[in-house]
């Protein structure tokens, strides 16, 4: 079964790399590859696609504002922001429109069709300097009211190293485990913790002192 994944950049030299790039990756498909988000709709059942990757600044209606439309339309597609920015400002509004990853432009290919691949596991792959920021910006916010939250230690080992930013493929090589274990693993987390995304629960986790 392909992931089908639809691009939507106004660089069009970038946009028909992407489009390539997704083509001659195993077990991947780019269903369509947009030029800006004006048509969202009408392209998102058109490409019907698993995975989004989205710019973030765009001419006319914004990568942001594209999220919000999608989670809203299509909550079940996964999106992968894209841009050349990592200021803090961005980072956040993405993350909080739904977006579930936030990788720069200048990510490796190989880099880029893992992290596509994660965010269609359910995962949320992140740019090294990105989830920095993203870990200084929930440490900021106000800390929630305790609650009990029973993990196990299985569980808590898991969370800890998203929390420190660390991929699906990277946890399961630590913890020596698959990768699909360790979605399951995350599952059970997202369920314990009542949360949606890897977002949320790396900011429950840092303001309930789980990890």
């Amino acid at each position: 079964m392909e992931i089908k994944v639809a691009v939507f950049e106004d660089n069009k030299m970038l946009r028909e790399s992407l489009q390539q790039l997704i083509n001659n990756a195993e077990g991947m498909a780019c269903t369509g590859a947009f030029p800006d988000a004006n048509k969202l709709l009408h392209h998102m059942h058109l490409a019907n696609p698993d995975v989004v990757m989205m710019d973030i600044n765009m001419p006319g209606m914004s990568g942001i504002e594209a999220v919000q439309l999608i989670k809203e339309k299509f909550p079940q597609v996964h999106i992968l922001m894209q841009t050349v920015f990592d200021d803090n400002d961005k980072i956040f509004a993405a993350i909080c429109a739904g977006a579930s990853g936030y990788m720069l432009k200048k990510t490796s290919p190989q880099k880029m069709i893992e992290a596509i691949h994660e965010t269609y596991l359910g995962g949320a792959p992140m740019t090294a300097s990105v989830a920095v920021k993203v870990l200084q910006m929930f440490r900021l916010q106000k800390t929630e009211k305790t609650e009990f939250i029973d993990l196990s230690e299985r569980e808590k080992e898991i969370l800890t190293l998203l929390v420190k930013g660390k991929s699906y493929k990277a946890v399961a090589a630590e913890c020596f485990i698959s990768i699909d274990t360790v979605s399951t693993h995350v599952r059970h987390i997202y369920e314990k913790l009542h949360v949606h995304s890897k977002s949320e629960a790396v900011a429950k986790a840092i303001n309930q002192k789980l990890v």
